[in-house]
């Protein structure tokens, strides 16, 4: 059976890659010149299974409303003259409640789990290198209330068998000491000494190449501008390449186009829930090797995570909920600039930083859409929000079981079973 898989970002990457080990055709599309070229391009680099709290929770509306106008605001949204905004902002307010948070947070912990334990198990088998780290996640926390919130995610967590321990600030320096210089400010800390790090675009970039060497086949530089359909099955993907017309034609078919799979899937009559949310990372040189961090951090206040990746320093987060704009906003920027130099100023070459945006595919629920589609021979695995590098090789094994006709190793609500 050959299988066409539209995208080539770490999601679309890792499910060609499961696909072709189940023995199938394989072919992936992608409008970019290689993979990795849009939101798996600077990620925060963190596989991080303890960072599954979703952001629908009974806390989040009033800071939302408190963030509103902030320009350097964490979470900011942008209204707009846009239906599909409105419609995600009011499906997330309705996934604000206690037991939608927790029935959430249960379905991202599990995937998370067994993603990381996919990944580790390519990375035996492959060799793979990406400046992977195995030295944990720590959560630090500079606002009491904010580390008294996360005491009950963290026992949720460790109940599903997620280890996030809480510790306290001298524990938490003893495990990451490039956080002395901010002692007198921190309120606490979670630390999962079993999450890591790495560099997801040179991860996807040499799974590709991988992927290329056992059969895979990567036609780049090619735009998806629709379907031909009938009845319930897709009959051939439309596209656009060096200015020709062509319908690809294969036996199934993968939507793996992150924001992009919402617009696209309405053309079939599709009605997934994907919208946009813009984040921004920055990418330093390392200049003091004592000062700079080695376990992956997370600034839960801030919305930032912190992950190295060799000689460079990778930090990464806060949402704008703004349409597909990636137009970088240098509020936003220098806000993650001056927050990293005022925890860690010798960790790096602050005033050098490389800035960066891209669109991360999210759902109100923060649960991705995995599985089968209500036509026939079209797969799903796209909405996987900011966590997607964590998620994917759990999502693409989990995708390959169940186009074979058979059920994932995995507690998980995947669409059409």
């Amino acid at each position: 059976m050959h299988i066409l898989v539209m995208g080539a970002g770490v999601v679309g990457v890792t499910t060609a890659w499961y696909l072709r080990k189940a023995g199938y055709e394989v072919t992936v599309v992608d409008r970019q010149s290689r993979a990795a070229l849009e939101t798996s391009y600077a990620n925060g680099g963190q596989i991080s299974v303890c960072h599954a709290e979703p952001w629908a929770n009974p806390k989040a509306p009033l800071k939302v409303l408190k963030w509103l106008g902030q320009a350097d605001a964490p979470l900011l949204f942008r209204p707009r003259l846009d239906p599909g905004q409105w419609r995600w902002a009011m499906a997330f307010l309705a996934q604000c409640t206690s037991a939608r948070a927790a029935h959430n947070l249960r379905q991202m912990v599990n995937l998370g789990t067994f993603s990381r334990a996919c990944l580790q198990a390519l990375r035996d088998e492959t060799g793979i290198e990406y400046d992977c780290l195995t030295r944990g996640i720590l959560h630090f926390y500079t606002d009491p209330a904010e580390f008294e919130s996360a005491l009950e995610p963290a026992r949720q967590m460790r109940e599903l068998g997620c280890d996030r321990q809480v510790v306290d600030v001298d524990r938490a320096i003893e495990l990451e000491p490039a956080l002395a210089p901010a002692r007198d400010r921190l309120a606490g800390a979670t630390y999962t000494a079993e999450d890591e790090s790495g560099d997801a675009r040179k991860f996807t970039q040499a799974l590709a190449l991988m992927a290329e060497a056992a059969g895979v086949r990567f036609q780049f530089d090619t735009e998806i501008l629709g379907f031909d359909k009938a009845r319930d099955r897709v009959l051939g993907v439309r596209t656009l390449r060096h200015g020709h017309h062509e319908t690809l034609r294969a036996d199934s078919y993968v939507l793996s186009l992150g924001s992009f799979s919402g617009p696209l899937a309405r053309q079939l009559g599709l009605h997934l829930n994907i919208y946009p949310a813009k984040g921004y990372s920055i990418t330093v040189p390392v200049k003091n090797e004592e000062a700079a961090y080695q376990v992956s951090l997370t600034d839960d206040e801030y919305k930032l995570v912190y992950s190295r990746l060799g000689d460079r320093i990778r930090v990464a987060g806060t949402a704008e909920l703004n349409g597909y704009t990636r137009t970088l906003n240098m509020t936003r920027c220098r806000a993650i600039v001056r927050r990293c130099a005022e925890l860690m100023p010798e960790a790096a070459y602050w005033d050098q930083a490389e800035f960066w945006t891209g669109l991360r595919p999210a759902t109100p629920s923060n649960v991705p859409y995995i599985g089968r589609s209500h036509f026939g021979n079209l797969f799903l695995n796209t909405g996987h929000g900011t966590l997607g590098w964590t998620h994917s090789c759990g999502s693409a094994a989990a995708l390959a079981a169940i186009v074979a006709g058979g059920r994932p190793e995995v507690d998980f609500n995947f669409t059409g079973l």
